[in-house]
């Protein structure tokens, strides 16, 4: 039995697993990364867009501060979000970024004097104050009321993730990699750690930890049709479940891109429409101002995913070997901005559709359409990262449900909440491994390590007809087809039974080599299982909650329910021979709320089942917030009036900028 002893355990090498590896390790634990692949080559490493942070430099971004982000946010997340970890998360922003700064990420910055943009498909001139030369420069995201996303051109995640990556390697951090966590080790309600296959060797060993911190991105390889890296299955959040103590939430809660390129999937980034590009349909005709007047082709995600597809149906597609689609023009921003801003683009239509988008007219134009792209739901956990349910584990960015992004998340608020997340959950992370020990036998951790090589024999002695790579092909079919952008009752419990089916033939099938190394299909076989499992987290969950909210769209409950469905779905898989998950909810509390359920802006007015408390709310902010302003109260005291939170080191401390108050 291999067993590796660290204080801090973090499972997951991107954003997220880094940036809380540091917090730990400056506070003088033994902290130790495992990631699947080299850390420099996470997931993490593929956002482009930007980082939302409330900086206020720039021209189009004067006057904004935390609570224009923080609003931004909850309507985003269509009234779904836990809006204390949404203040966590707006007042920290701004200090993640200038802390990336000065770790060596090179912001796109304010360049004083006149300059170009494309506005509503119309050049513009902007021109930029002396004052603020030099500083970070953000541009225009979906959903946001200021130009609040930070870039570096259009390869931000890349940037960031070498500039966490070497900060963590300066301080030590014990980073390995082709590190697959296979299990949970826990105890008595207690997580100490996981059990590990190393993909070089085949190993499994121990790693025994006072604290495990999962941090090991979303579950969009659960769909066909997604702009995740192959390595985002989901497994983290698959062995938390399997705990059957760890909860997950809102798992139904998926965002699919406006934007992904056909047929390859890959992402081009809300940076092309934020920096001005449009959309066309068939006839050459921008047809957002038609659905949406306000926002057009800045909507929120999952709006902007949705009106596509509708007008698609509409006959207005463009028809292509792989399906209908519809075009993204950026040609209209001029090549010496999409040479200079959105060269990651260029090279992406070039190489894979033999296109350059700058070329001006219909042969510029790239070929798009929505494809899975984001995970809101994850391991369920408190404002401190940590289960709710399983002492001891914590999780941070994708694989969590922390829950800053509710029913749909902003653009830029995910590679955001990476870095603040591991700021924040890091600290919380840290003091719990300094104030607890590991007080689990060695006894316990062999019984968990034979349980998991009993289950590889167990893989290889299984001697049926089915393939376990045509199993994973349907389930990924199937959860496009069923469980996608629009969803019915009919459809997602049909998901839900064949899901179901697919899970149990997964015990049917034969693994052609008997090997231990070096065998793809010894691997598919112990994940796709649990890759069902979290397919069906969200198809279940999908199919209880009838109603419309967010990126969870049914078209047989187009209304959001308040009065009913104001609550965060939580899954478990408690017993370990079932076939399906169990399900309960956790009610969202209106009267703690600061911004009370509304209209979210999209669509027509009066698609809301309102909830009784929402106008007492209401009345009770308005209220207090008359009742401060009169006394000459500013806007930190009115906010912490509202609804106080808190937050580890200084990062609660106001953040300053250019001519706030």
């Amino acid at each position: 039995m291999k067993i590796n002893y660290c204080d801090a355990l973090v499972i997951g090498g991107g954003l997220a697993g880094l940036r809380a590896a540091v917090a730990a390790q400056k506070k003088g634990l033994n902290t130790v990364v495992l990631s699947l692949v080299p850390v420099k080559r996470s997931h993490s490493a593929a956002a482009q867009g930007g980082m939302q942070a409330s900086l206020g430099n720039s021209k189009m971004s004067e006057g904004d501060n935390e609570d224009l982000h923080f609003a931004d946010t909850v309507k985003g997340s269509d009234w779904g979000c836990d809006q204390e970890v949404a203040r966590m998360f707006v007042n920290t922003a701004p200090k993640a970024i200038r802390e990336l700064a000065g770790w060596g990420v090179p912001w796109t910055r304010v360049r004083e004097g006149a300059r170009e943009a494309v506005i509503n498909a119309k050049k513009t001139t902007i021109t930029e104050d002396a004052d603020r030369h030099g500083l970070i420069t953000s541009r225009d995201f979906g959903g946001t009321k200021k130009w609040r996303t930070c870039y570096t051109a259009d390869a931000t995640g890349h940037t960031m993730l070498f500039g966490v990556a070497n900060e963590a390697l300066k301080h030590e951090v014990d980073i390995r990699d082709r590190k697959e966590a296979v299990s949970i080790i826990h105890e008595d309600g207690r997580c100490y750690g996981a059990i590990v296959r190393d993909l070089i060797s085949g190993e499994l060993e121990a790693y025994v930890a006072k604290g495990t911190c999962i941090a090991t991105g979303g579950y969009g390889r659960v769909f066909k049709q997604t702009t995740n890296a192959v390595i985002c299955e989901g497994i983290g959040a698959a062995i938390a479940l399997e705990t059957g103590i760890a909860t997950l939430g809102n798992m139904e809660a998926v965002q699919f891109h406006p934007t992904p390129i056909v047929p390859s999937g890959i992402l081009l980034t809300e940076g092309c429409r934020g920096d001005g590009g449009i959309l066309r349909d068939v006839d050459g005709h921008r047809f957002m101002p038609d659905y949406e007047p306000e926002k057009k082709e800045l909507a929120s995600r999952d709006v902007v995913s949705r009106r596509m597809i509708e007008h698609i149906r509409n006959g207005k597609g463009v028809p292509s070997p792989y399906g209908d689609h519809i075009w993204l023009d950026i040609s209209i921003l001029g090549r010496e901005h999409i040479e200079k801003n959105l060269r990651d683009v260029q090279e992406i239509c070039q190489i894979f559709n033999g296109i350059d988008p700058a070329d001006e007219g219909p042969k510029g134009w790239a070929p798009v359409l929505p494809m899975q792209h984001y995970s809101m739901g994850g391991i369920r956990t408190k404002p401190t990262g940590e289960s709710q349910t399983l002492s001891g584990l914590f999780a941070c960015g994708e694989a969590s449900c922390w829950d800053m992004h509710g029913f749909n998340r902003l653009g830029g608020n995910s590679v955001s909440e990476t870095v603040v997340a591991g700021m924040i959950i890091g600290n919380y992370f840290a003091d719990f491994c300094l104030e607890n020990d590991v007080t689990i036998g060695t006894k316990t951790v062999q019984k968990f390590l034979d349980e998991e090589d009993a289950y590889l024999d167990e893989i290889l002695s299984y001697n049926g007809t089915e393939d376990i790579f045509r199993i994973k092909n349907r389930m990924q079919n199937l959860m496009d087809q069923k469980v996608g952008i629009f969803r019915d009752g009919p459809h997602l419990s049909e998901a839900v039974e064949e899901l179901k089916e697919l899970l149990v033939k997964t015990k049917q099938i034969t693994v052609k080599s008997k090997e231990r190394v070096g065998n793809p299909e010894l691997e598919e076989a112990y994940r796709v299982p649990k890759m069902l499992k979290i397919a069906l987290c969200v198809a279940k969950g999908a199919r209880e909650r009838t109603e419309s909210r967010g990126a969870h769209y049914r078209e047989d409950y187009l209304k959001r329910d308040d009065a009913n469905w104001l609550n965060r779905t939580l899954t478990s898989w408690p017993d370990k021979n079932a076939i399906e998950p169990e399900i309960t909810y956790e009610q969202l509390d209106i009267m703690k709320m600061e911004m009370p359920p509304a209209f979210r802006g999209y669509g027509a007015k009066g698609m809301i089942i309102e909830h009784e408390l929402s106008a007492k709310r209401q009345a009770e902010v308005d209220e207090i917030t008359e009742k401060m302003q009169a006394e000459g109260k500013d806007r930190h005291e009115l906010q912490d009036a509202l609804m106080p939170f808190e937050l580890p080191m200084n990062y609660k401390e106001k953040n300053e900028r250019v001519g706030d108050k």
